[in-house]
């Protein structure tokens, strides 16, 4: 039996990961939970292209932004090419829709997360960004890393808002009917991925984000970098696909009908009597 795989990338993104998946003998169960829309204005990113030749640097964080920077250019009638600014991409994927819009991508860090590109252009000894102008083309509501590390080293950084990402509507009504049929993996490819997830299941991120930290305390998970979760040996006693599963156990321990029989936990240990019949 095939595991199944929770996908959680936008519709339109989902395709090719979804058949890797398939390729390599899983189940993808697709479940967007985020959706790409329009920024509220283009103004910013518009009046950024139009004056794209003053920029030393364009960091590109996402496929999205590439293609929104290449659409909006080619409306603007803009040649970003001709401007011969220096380009970074975090990860291949868009390194390559950057090159489909013409630009020629110059750095690109191992690990594809901001601290990955800040990491790269310091092996790339690319550390003095003294009077050096820096365009950070991105999706609404991102972490400020890059911009905040970049304006320490002395970097003039312009960023501009190139889509935004929201909850699609039907999410949660998927997501239920997804967790009903149960899977053994969560796919997660942003930390935007992560936050919506927590607002189509109607929970509050930070307190998510504390769970979850507790669960890391008492040896459930482990946290391999900031924000990212995977199973410890431990944990994985809770998955459906491995020998003497404890997954079962576990959802009719902590299902509603017991709440009240766990208060009376102490009576049951002093009298001996089931705490089913003290409730």
């Amino acid at each position: 039996m095939s595991k199944r795989v929770l996908v959680t990338r936008a519709a339109e993104q989902a395709g090719k990961l979804s058949q890797a998946l398939s390729a390599a003998g899983f189940e993808p169960v697709e479940v967007p939970v985020l959706e790409i829309v329009p920024p509220t204005s283009f103004a910013a990113l518009d009046a950024a292209i139009l004056r794209f030749f003053t920029f030393n640097w364009l960091i590109l964080t996402s496929v999205n932004a590439a293609r929104v920077l290449g659409e909006r250019a080619c409306r603007l009638g803009v040649d970003l090419a001709a401007a011969q600014v220096r380009v970074a991409a975090v990860g291949r994927a868009t390194a390559e829709a950057a090159n489909a819009i013409g630009l020629k991508v110059e750095l690109i860090p191992e690990r594809y997360v901001a601290e990955g590109l800040l990491e790269a252009f310091e092996k790339a000894g690319l550390k003095e960004f003294g009077r050096q102008r820096v365009l950070l083309a991105r999706a609404a509501a991102t972490r400020d890393v890059i911009p905040e590390t970049l304006k320490a080293l002395g970097a003039a950084v312009e960023v501009v808002e190139a889509y935004r990402n929201q909850v699609p509507a039907e999410a949660a009504e998927k997501l239920r009917a997804a967790i009903a049929r149960g899977f053994e993996v969560a796919v997660f490819t942003s930390s935007s991925s992560v936050r919506h997830l927590a607002e189509a299941t109607e929970k509050f991120e930070p307190a998510l984000y504390r769970l979850l930290r507790f669960l890391t305390g008492v040896g459930l998970f482990r946290e391999p970098a900031r924000r990212r979760f995977a199973l410890t040996p431990l944990g994985a006693g809770l998955r459906a696909d491995v020998p003497g599963s404890l997954r079962a156990n576990t959802l009719m321990q902590l299902d509603e009908a017991h709440w009240p029989a766990w208060g009376q936990l102490l009576y049951s240990v002093r009298t001996g009597q089931t705490a089913f019949g003290h409730v």
